[in-house]
């Protein structure tokens, strides 16, 4: 079901696929108050023959979710066998036939009766929500230009960094805003021992030496469900270990290569990080290969990562339905 701009007409809410426009939340509500929600960002991709959709890595971002609405205390009762159930039922109903990006999120609504006002957890009811938008692959190919942000990232201490919680996209946004306004791309940013942390939306990689190399999970980083597939891949596919320290400033900027990984940007080039290129400031060969093999296991292509799909009804099958 399309609206005519585009966009999907219908969406999953409290476990209903109701029409997108009868999907209401109160002004009130604690997590657009508060910021008290957590989500998922999910990609589906026509398959390297264009005949089906796949899920990419469904299970796994569904698993991060549930730990997420845990660590949140959010009352989530959906497995995530049935969450990813309902991803699928929204693709179908919705006639998804090409790359799309499925929003998953489960946000603490309003205040239970007899428990006083203010910004808390518990005593506080929960709702889950799943929206999906058409979504092609967004950066520029030929690479990006980063800057590296004043804002510092928040750090674990302060607010889990292992679980996308909304509120804590305020300093992402904070980053992104700082860039874009100089006219760069992304922000990288450092934790607040003054080493790299990740960009705005996704992790970093960098190429140092002929070695691959990622900031820790103690660097204040989101563990990213595309960084350890990158990590696999590279491993597996193209016989390169990634050494997991951390990054100083002057590593950056001493780097060959360098590239970003999340499930919204996939494997983008960086060639440019605070007005200084990276290497040649073009996109490296190992970047280039990480990004390739990326888009064949994403896409189906390699059979020994089928296990990290969930395919969609066939599109062929959907067709001759509707018919």
């Amino acid at each position: 079901m399309q609206r005519l701009d585009g966009v999907p007409g219908l969406v999953c809410f409290n476990g209903q696929l109701i029409p997108r426009d009868d999907a209401r939340i109160s002004i009130t509500n604690q997590a657009f108050n508060y910021g008290t929600g957590v989500f998922e960002g999910i990609r589906a991709y026509t398959n390297h023959t264009r005949s089906a959709l796949n899920v990419f890595r469904l299970e796994d971002h569904m698993n991060r979710l549930k730990r997420s609405a845990k660590l949140m205390r959010l009352d989530l009762d959906l497995s995530a066998e049935e969450m990813s159930t309902l991803v699928i039922d929204l693709l179908t109903a919705n006639d998804a036939q090409h790359d799309t990006y499925v929003r998953p999120i489960v946000f603490k609504s309003a205040l239970l009766p007899g428990v006083g006002f203010g910004v808390r957890l518990s005593g506080v009811s929960t709702e889950f929500a799943i929206t999906m938008i058409p979504m092609g692959s967004y950066t520029n190919p030929a690479g990006l230009r980063c800057a590296i942000s004043t804002w510092r990232r928040v750090p674990d201490g302060a607010l889990p960094a292992c679980a996308k919680i909304t509120g804590s996209y305020a300093n992402n946004a904070l980053a992104m805003e700082d860039a874009q306004s100089a006219g760069l791309d992304d922000a990288l940013l450092l934790n607040m021992r003054g080493t790299l942390s990740e960009a705005t939306t996704s992790n970093v990689f960098v190429v140092v030496g002929g070695r691959l190399v990622t900031p820790p999970v103690t660097a204040d980083i989101l563990p990213g469900i595309t960084r350890q597939t990158v990590i696999e891949l590279a491993a597996q596919e193209l016989d390169m270990p990634t050494h997991e320290r951390e990054v100083r400033l002057s590593d950056l900027y001493d780097a060959d290569e360098c590239f970003l990984t999340g499930t919204g940007v996939e494997v983008a080039p960086v060639i440019e990080i605070g007005h200084r290129p990276i290497g040649a400031g073009v996109i490296g060969p190992i970047t280039d290969a990480v990004r390739g093999v990326y888009r064949d296991a994403v896409r189906g292509a390699l059979p020994k990562y089928r296990h990290w799909i969930t395919s969609a009804a066939s599109l062929a099958d959907r067709r001759l339905v509707q018919s």
